[in-house]
């Protein structure tokens, strides 16, 4: 989520960013509330990490963390920028990590 974040702040400053639009379009209110929900994926992940017993945050994690690594897999192209970029393959590196720890937190059980 930080690296997302740190994307758009940059891309604010370096001047790839129109109001109101997502990928040269303009966002309607369905739009922005996905993208809401999809930040928030990595949120509840931490906070139900605390909460839920072992093997259920396991699988959840795993489920999740290949779900953002596809979903950004696929949306990596759209990027024209070389820090968007990179940032998103540091995302993509963080979910291949929470997906082997929460695989070895499933088999150590």
């Amino acid at each position: 989520m930080l690296t997302y974040l740190l994307g758009d702040v940059m891309r604010v400053f370096a001047g790839d960013f129109v109001p109101g639009e997502m990928g040269g379009e303009k966002a309607t209110q369905s739009t922005w509330m996905m993208a809401a929900i999809l930040m928030l994926i990595p949120i509840v992940m931490v906070s139900l990490t605390l909460i839920l017993p072992h093997p259920i945050n396991g699988w959840l994690n795993i489920i999740l963390s290949v779900f953002l690594f596809l979903f950004n897999l696929a949306g990596i192209r759209g990027y024209p920028s070389y820090f968007d970029r990179f940032l998103i393959a540091v995302g993509l590196v963080f979910n291949v990590v929470i997906v082997w720890y929460a695989w070895t937190w499933i088999g150590t059980i």
